[in-house]
């Protein structure tokens, strides 16, 4: 029997979508911070919104993209389950579900790497991303907003 979701009115690029995932992750791992606040994910390119005490360095900013970039090229899974609240609350953050949420919830997984609540469109394995580079970013009133693309991989340069 299939699971009873709430609808989604999205059409996310799954290379996009995934890759945010990461960046999420990522951004989870070396700041502390919780994942996006607000995020914006097209196919050309996307921008996500962070909140820190202050803006990242260079040196910062270029460790992100790399850290991305090598979760990537681990070639993980992608996977999906079905989980209760109950359940999903002991792996992932739910507080940014609406209130109406179905009380069944699908977690989607990058490998070992990130687990989340989510009913977007996802790759079935990173191999299939790309290139994750940082376009510009900008750090305002504890929001650093940073802007991104994937390089899809048939026009990454060897």
């Amino acid at each position: 029997m299939e699971p009873v979701l709430n609808a989604h009115n999205k059409e996310e690029y799954p290379p996009m979508h995934t890759a945010e995932h990461i960046l999420n992750a990522t951004m989870v791992r070396l700041f502390g911070c919780p994942r996006s606040r607000n995020a914006h994910i097209e196919r050309k390119k996307s921008k996500c919104d962070y909140l820190l005490a202050q803006a990242p360095t260079d040196e910062q900013v270029a460790a992100i993209e790399s850290a991305v970039n090598a979760v990537i090229s681990r070639n993980l899974d992608v996977t999906v389950e079905y989980l209760t609240h109950a359940e999903a609350a002991e792996i992932v953050d739910l507080s940014k579900l609406p209130d109406d949420v179905s009380e069944t919830l699908r977690i989607v997984r990058v490998g070992d790497y990130d687990a989340c609540a989510c009913a977007g469109a996802h790759v079935k394995n990173t191999a299939e991303i790309g290139t994750f580079q940082i376009l510009s970013h900008d750090y305002e009133d504890g929001r650093w907003r940073v802007r991104w693309k994937v390089i899809p991989k048939n026009l990454v340069s060897l």
